[in-house]
């Protein structure tokens, strides 16, 4: 069973993912559809970072991933057998 603290934040995880979600796909999505004068565009960054952002994050994502995966092979290595 989880505990309480562990289930606090797995409730956070979730709601900022869901939070996160619901903001990208309005830019994305609904943003287009509304005329660019109206007061809702202040709340949202320029559409080129709609690309600009997730592209970034991946390749953070894959750059953490190769580190993890380096650092564990190099740990994990055994030490050569020295021949006399």
């Amino acid at each position: 069973m989880a505990t309480a603290t562990d289930r606090v934040v797995g409730f956070g995880l979730v709601a900022f993912s869901l939070v996160l979600f619901v903001y990208y796909t309005l830019w994305i999505i609904v943003l287009p559809f509304i005329d660019s004068d109206h007061g809702i565009h202040r709340y949202f960054l320029p559409r080129e970072y709609a690309v600009i952002i997730p592209v970034v994050a991946g390749l953070l994502l894959l750059l953490f991933i190769g580190i993890f995966i380096m650092v564990v092979m190099w740990k994990s290595r055994k030490p050569a057998k020295k021949s006399d």
